[in-house]
């Protein structure tokens, strides 16, 4: 929701808007993530709209691959800033390396979802890939995942919202490049679930 005196800048391909003081948190998250050496590109349902489908979303996610200690840096350098933070730590069941929620006035809160799990080595191969490969300033500063990535993070999501997701935004963009997509999803061992969403009778 917008509240009164927020100013408003619309996302790319949609009518949605995000506020201008989000924005602004989310610039400024990134900015101290990489100070502390981290990429970060934006995924969830900000990154889907970039993509061309819009949905309901009351956050900016940002992905990264960070160790925990260092996660835990630059949380308290946002909170120096005046931000509210709050850290949810991984374990070892955990398919994450931890969640830091970050809100401050009047923006909406910025998540900043961590790939790099201390206990599950190599647990983010796939989020490095996708920050690789992300594309730079979509929004102002920031880099958003390409689509291929978009997919292959929402197969390792997995749950049945993540499903719609793909399917939704296959539909949007019907001359996506799924070759490319396969190889993605193979190359992180996702070949599979990739296999079970493109086929056309992947419905819910």
């Amino acid at each position: 929701m917008i509240a009164r005196g927020q100013r408003r800048r619309p996302s790319v391909r949609t009518g949605e808007c995000l506020t201008t003081e989000t924005l602004r948190l989310a610039d400024e998250v990134a900015g101290v993530l990489a100070s502390h050496g981290a990429k970060t590109a934006v995924i969830g349902a900000i990154a889907l709209a970039i993509h061309g489908y819009a949905r309901g979303t009351e956050d900016l996610d940002l992905a990264t691959t960070i160790d925990l200690a260092v996660l835990r840096k630059a949380a308290s350098d946002l909170e120096t800033r005046g931000c509210v933070v709050r850290l949810g730590e991984p374990d070892a069941d955990d398919p994450l390396g931890g969640v830091l929620t970050v809100t401050r006035d009047e923006a909406d809160p910025v998540q900043v979802v961590n790939y790099a799990n201390p206990f599950r080595p190599g647990s983010d191969a796939l989020a490095a890939s996708a920050l690789a490969s992300a594309i730079p300033k979509v929004l102002g500063s920031l880099a958003v995942v390409d689509l291929p990535h978009l997919v292959a993070l929402k197969l390792y999501a997995g749950g049945r919202k993540s499903m719609v997701d793909i399917l939704e935004i296959l539909d949007r963009n019907p001359d996506a490049d799924r070759d490319r997509i396969r190889d993605v999803c193979a190359r992180f061992g996702l070949e599979a679930e990739w296999n079970d969403v493109a086929d056309p009778r992947a419905r819910f």
